[in-house]
């Protein structure tokens, strides 16, 4: 038996026949008889099923076929001249189809809308008779002259049995009917891409659009009206463009992409009859097959006709309202419009009967952004120091396009490392060779700031801070831990033993005792979206301004959660209401106090600013991980308020009961301990004589706060540079001791002992 066969083209006569010319030798090798089934496997991952016959010239080094049954991606011109192992030819046992199921593919639109499925199936079944057919197999039945072009097997019997002979006793069922070129066009594109973190919304947006392009007349029995319009609603780059792409390859559905520079146009009456145009293309295509028809930023076509500024966005908004309107239950297409700012859309379109149901795509939460990571980087060699778990916690508040250009600027940082290093594309090792790691990824988070906090209300851009660079306050450090880092980082404990995480937490003490240091620190340790406010940034002079932009802040955080929201100096930003009501600063001031109430209180939260996990109920049964992940979203998912102040008394008592503030913590000024510990870390990095005590120095600087003391050690150096020359090498006691001669503390005995008795006052 030879090693391999050399492919010759069929013979004219056996074109449609099914038939595998073979030599003599090869038959009795493979113990094939006369018109015996035989798999022929070729390169690619595709086969051929055909029925065994002999070569007329009995010649055992060549093989001709006639791929009448073959898979899809088969090209027979692409055989020609192709050697083949023997090995790769496997007899077949095959038994009798009882029941098949096909698709027909037709070469004319018109051939389909005018024949009966009964009459395609009759048809199909004649074509098939005395043929072996594979599933997934394509048959070409193109030879016969009939309107049917190919068959495409979706499934042979019920069983593990995939392949058999179609006999007249054969109950055919024809699944659909489409044409080729229809079918073409599916094939090209391919299967879906897989979206990371979308698949909750994927099954809804599909449950919504499967029913009335392939069900219509189920739910017309049950006297059900199917919507025809779905709204989806989220930021920029969440994925709300590729999520219509999938579904609509999902469901097998045409799509006609409808934006707004190509709908609005120059001349009156253009931009209507552009928007005619597209629903014509959307009917004419559902006459074929079903259609989705999607406009993207909806809102830019059709705003609030009460505030447009003129009347062609109002005839525009209008003719939309009527082609919505003019949509029958028999019209095989649907309409999904995309925006991100759904409160600018007209409220006329937001009904049912038009856009029946809205989706929220909403930032994703950790779990979502693990999926995510793991979709973007299915093609990205990692090295195993990579931990997407970890990834995902450090990039609260990014969206699907922020976290695949993440990947990417890691990939990137990757190579410019291995060509730092002199592996270049000609080298040796090369850059191919070489693995992002965890610390490209570190990197690539510098440069990739997440696009919902771009331009947005109370972006804070703050070197990250740990804990051991504050020196002292161990007691107020494990308050903070307790309040922002156990929910993050423990929340299964929590959970077990049914505590909540706080939802505020108020920092009060002397200026300069490191309050901002402190929250800054707890932010970095928890690796989550930081955003704070200031009074100038608050507050304007056009009536509501200011409330419009603290709300705006709590809804950018609450998008972003897990976050923190820090508010300095809170006592200038909300002030103290009397007895009568009214704020002692000005009314300003009271209208943002009930703002900050109403948001402490949760009444400012839109259900639309967050994409549901759709996991709530139970955890059981999954891996740890998981389960950890699933525990941070749920103990995470309101935001954490945290504030600072140096005069406690300005505030109102509203905000100080538990609920809102549940935690109010004094930051006294550094103790002996301390201030040693201080004055030991702003002198690291500087070179000390050795006569300078630094214990002697924490004892002399009583009532000194922590800035007090970092201000000392620079002037201090500044005075060694001043006296000794710009060569001083060393620091010594005397600099020390001259700067505190002329040094007076930022806190006095009266201030301390106000915020002792304030301090008491909280604790009892």
């Amino acid at each position: 038996m030879p090693l391999d066969l050399l492919f010759l083209p069929p013979e004219h006569s056996d074109v449609g026949t099914q038939r595998c010319r073979l030599g003599p030798a090869v038959m009795d090798d493979l113990g094939l008889r006369l018109g015996s089934p035989v798999l022929v496997t070729l390169p690619g991952r595709v086969s051929c099923l055909c029925t065994a016959w002999p070569r007329p010239d009995l010649a055992d080094a060549y093989l001709q076929l006639d791929p009448t049954c073959s898979s899809p991606n088969l090209h027979p011109r692409e055989l020609h001249g192709l050697r083949l192992r023997a090995e790769c030819l496997r007899a077949l046992k095959c038994q009798s189809v009882k029941r098949l199921r096909v698709t027909a593919l037709v070469h004319s639109s018109e051939y389909k809308r005018r024949t009966s499925a009964q009459a395609v199936g009759a048809l199909a079944a004649e074509l098939l008779r005395g043929l072996y057919v594979h599933e997934k197999h394509l048959v070409n039945v193109s030879h016969a002259g009939t309107p049917i072009h190919f068959l495409q097997v979706d499934s042979v019997n019920s069983g593990s049995h995939k392949v058999g002979r179609v006999t007249s006793e054969t109950r055919l069922d024809v699944v659909s009917v489409q044409t080729v070129e229809t079918h073409q066009r599916w094939a090209r594109e391919g299967s879906a891409v897989p979206l990371g973190g979308l698949e909750e919304v994927q099954a809804t947006l599909k449950e919504m659009v499967t029913l009335p392009l392939r069900y219509p007349n189920s739910t017309q029995r049950v006297g059900v009206a199917t919507g025809h319009g779905a709204l989806l609603v989220g930021p920029p780059g969440v994925g709300k463009t590729q999520l219509v792409r999938s579904v609509a390859r999902d469901v097998q559905a045409a799509l006609v992409m409808v934006s707004g520079p190509v709908v609005v146009g120059s001349r009156p009456g253009e931009s209507e009859e552009n928007l005619r145009a597209a629903f014509t293309r959307a009917s004419e295509a559902a006459r074929d097959e079903p259609c989705v028809l999607f406009i993207d930023e909806i809102d830019a076509l059709c705003p609030k006709r009460s505030s447009s500024t003129g009347t062609p966005e109002n005839r525009l908004v209008a003719q939309l309202l009527t082609l919505m309107d003019g949509i029958s239950s028999d019209d095989r297409f649907v309409i999904i419009g995309a925006t991100n700012r759904p409160d600018a859309l007209d409220p006329a379109l937001r009904r049912p009967g038009r856009f029946d149901r809205e989706i929220v795509v909403g930032v994703p939460t950790l779990q979502q952004r693990y999926r995510v990571l793991q979709c973007v980087c299915r093609s990205i060699p990692l090295d195993p120091s990579v931990d997407l778990n970890s990834i995902a916690e450090m990039t609260s508040g990014y969206v699907g396009a922020d976290l695949s250009a993440l990947s990417r600027e890691a990939a990137l940082q990757a190579i410019l490392h291995s060509t730092q290093d002199g592996a270049g594309d000609c080298g040796q090792s090369g850059v191919e060779d070489d693995k992002v790691r965890m610390e490209h990824f570190v990197k690539a988070l510098r440069l990739v700031p997440p696009s919902c906090l771009r331009s947005s209300v109370g972006v804070a851009e703050f070197k990250p801070v740990s804990w051991e660079q504050i020196g002292g306050l161990e007691e107020v450090k494990n308050k903070l831990r307790q309040s922002v880092e156990w929910p993050m980082k423990f929340p299964e404990a929590l959970v077990r033993v049914g505590v909540c995480r706080a939802r505020g937490v108020l920092l009060y003490g002397p200026p300069g005792c490191a309050k901002t240091t402190l929250v800054k620190a707890a932010a970095s340790s928890s690796h989550c979206s930081f955003l704070t406010l200031s009074g100038a940034e608050l507050y304007s002079p056009y009536v509501g301004d200011s409330e419009r932009a603290l709300a705006q802040l709590f809804h950018q955080a609450r998008a972003c959660s897990p976050s923190i929201v820090f508010l300095d100096e809170i006592d200038s930003l909300v002030g103290c209401r009397d007895d009568r009501g009214s704020c002692r600063g000005s009314s300003v001031q009271a209208q943002v106090l009930s703002v900050l109430l109403n948001e402490l209180d949760g009444v400012g939260f839109k259900p639309a600013e967050r994409r549901e996990t759709g996991q709530s109920e139970g955890y059981k049964g999954r891996t740890r991980r998981d389960r950890r992940m699933q525990l941070q979203e749920l103990c995470n998912q309101d935001v954490m308020i945290v504030a600072a102040t140096n005069r406690p008394d300005m505030l109102d008592s509203a905000l100080l009961r538990p609920g809102r503030f549940d935690h109010i913590i004094y930051v006294p000024p550094p103790d002996l301990q301390a201030r040693l510990a201080i004055l030991q870390l702003h002198t690291e990095k500087m070179p000390m004589s050795s006569d300078v005590c630094l214990e002697d120095l924490a004892v002399q600087t009583d009532l000194f706060s922590g800035a007090d003391l970092e201000n000392l050690c620079k002037e201090a150096a500044l005075l060694a540079l001043h006296e000794e020359g710009m060569s001083v090498s060393t620091v010594q006691q005397k600099h020390f001791q001259k700067v505190l001669q002329n040094f007076q503390p930022s806190i006095s005995s009266q201030q301390l002992l106000q915020y002792q008795q304030l301090f008491r006052c909280s604790c009892s």
